[in-house]
């Protein structure tokens, strides 16, 4: 098989940070190159370089035997690369099939937008991902997921030569991710060179054929996947052994902290749990089930139609976030991009939007000393690689954006914490990371609640797991007890 892209010593840099040093890489027609690494080594980074968003500051790429640089996006879709972003780039105000085509809209013969022609070949598209999506559908009325089948929609519409797939997977369920598999080895056959970078292991040696891996920008290992196993993927990855992907320490449970008593909302129906201090309590459910919804009823951005919530045994009336944290309450978004983070601005702003009470003066005033040192304790408790306290979010990988939207949730101390996919981006040593901390936050005592799509996530670190089905709760299992099969049962009754 021919090289259809080779990278050969390409270096960048941000002002003075390296992220990337003599970085060697190749695309093979008819193969698919995972590209493995921590968040911050430099994948995106790579990707950005190779689809026109930035300019390399040293080294070569070929594309097609060529030596080329492209100066934007549109020069690299037009040569035939294109690229899934992991954050979803999409612009929800706009229907479905105009965002699958935007910037290059088929015209006809006046020169006029071709409307049959855009709703045909979008159709053509989401029907080949098996999706039942309207074109004319506004973006922002459809789920993360769906969203995400629009995006990889848009890359295949390109039929491009080379197509950069970044965390593809974090939204989808298990049956769109088979699906999406499906197109890949579709695409494999075709002879299209594909780049796979995804967090979750077992998808790599699933359907990939090579992988790069990137630790500290500098590519320290490229070869089959066949010749590696997952110890030792992890192992270049870190620079370390992680001797337990999920580190679990039983639950000291003291009193009931957090009660639910037939709480109805959009999307969730009397739903009835409680949960104690030092305990995580997990649930797992399909794309749909009503966990984001409950989650959002718990801290006051969904309204609650019937039901009431205790925290400590008082009962208290949550209609707004502010008065969800007023409750004790922190909540962790599953989007941090849209609701989580404010991405224009910085770290340090961002973490402060939670805590401002904590750095105000006798008159009021905002104590920065006092702000800058506890975010600067933050960033080092949460290994938050930034070079500046008041770096721009966007300029963060998606993993230690995620870091900093755990990190803003706990600036006012909650006795509650709500976990809404708290490890979606990140990678395994990061995931490892919050899995420790969440440990830490149940031996002081907090009440965790944690939304989790990962099956082996939920069963590793959950004291008790609910299970959530068309917005009921369909089923309950101690951590002993807890199957996946048992789980999964219930999720589809």
């Amino acid at each position: 098989m021919s090289a259809l892209l080779e990278l050969q010593g390409v270096d960048k840099s941000f002002g003075s940070v390296n992220v990337l040093a003599g970085v060697d890489f190749t695309v093979t027609a008819g193969r698919v190159t995972a590209l493995a690494g921590e968040n911050g080594a430099g994948k995106s980074t790579l990707m950005k370089i190779i689809s026109g968003i930035y300019q390399r500051n040293a080294g070569t790429m070929k594309y097609m035997g060529q030596d080329v640089v492209f100066k934007n996006p549109r020069q690299a879709m037009g040569a035939g690369i294109a690229i899934i972003h992991q954050e979803l780039n999409l612009l929800p105000g706009m229907r479905v099939g105009e965002n699958i085509f935007l910037g290059r809209e088929p015209v006809n013969r006046i020169g006029k937008v071709d409307w049959k022609k855009v709703r045909a070949e979008s159709e053509r598209w989401l029907t080949e991902l098996k999706q039942d999506i309207d074109p004319n559908t506004l973006v922002g009325d459809l789920s993360i997921a769906q969203q995400q089948m629009v995006e990889i929609a848009r890359a295949l519409s390109l039929n491009a030569n080379v197509i950069i797939m970044d965390e593809p997977t974090d939204a989808l369920t298990e049956i769109e991710t088979e699906i999406l598999f499906g197109v890949v080895d579709d695409l494999r056959n075709q002879g299209k060179g594909l780049v796979f970078i995804s967090h979750r292991l077992g998808e790599i040696f699933k359907l990939c054929d090579d992988v790069a891996i990137l630790r500290d920008g500098a590519m320290v290992h490229q070869g089959l996947v066949s010749a590696i196993d997952e110890d030792k993927l992890i192992q270049y990855m870190v620079g370390r052994e992680l001797s337990s992907q999920y580190p679990y320490n039983p639950a000291t449970e003291g009193d009931i902290r957090l009660k639910v008593d037939g709480l109805s909302a959009k999307g969730v129906r009397e739903v009835s749990f409680s949960a104690r201090a030092g305990e995580v309590v997990g649930f797992a459910g399909l794309v749909g089930a009503g966990r984001t919804e409950l989650a959002k009823a718990l801290f006051g951005a969904q309204q609650i139609t019937a039901g009431s919530v205790k925290v400590d045994g008082e009962v208290v009336r949550i209609r707004t976030p502010h008065q969800g944290v007023r409750a004790g309450i922190g909540y962790v978004t599953e989007d941090r991009k849209l609701e989580g983070l404010i991405q224009s601005q910085g770290l340090r702003r961002n973490m402060s939007l939670t805590g401002l009470s904590r750095f105000s003066g006798p008159t009021g005033h905002l104590d920065g000393k006092k702000e800058r040192k506890v975010i600067g304790e933050y960033i080092h408790a949460f290994s938050i690689k930034t070079h500046s306290i008041d770096t721009i979010m966007a300029e963060l990988s998606g993993g230690n954006q995620q870091k900093v939207s755990i990190a803003k949730s706990l600036l006012p101390e909650p006795r509650i914490l709500i976990l809404d996919e708290p490890t979606r981006g990140v990678d395994v040593g990061a995931k490892r990371e919050i899995y420790t901390l969440i440990n830490e936050l149940k031996d002081k005592g907090l009440c965790i609640v944690l939304m989790s799509s990962d099956m082996p996530e939920l069963l590793g670190i959950s004291d008790r797991i609910l299970v959530l089905s068309q917005g009921r709760i369909t089923g309950e299992f101690s951590r002993s007890k807890a199957t996946q099969e048992d789980i999964m049962r219930c999720a589809v009754a």
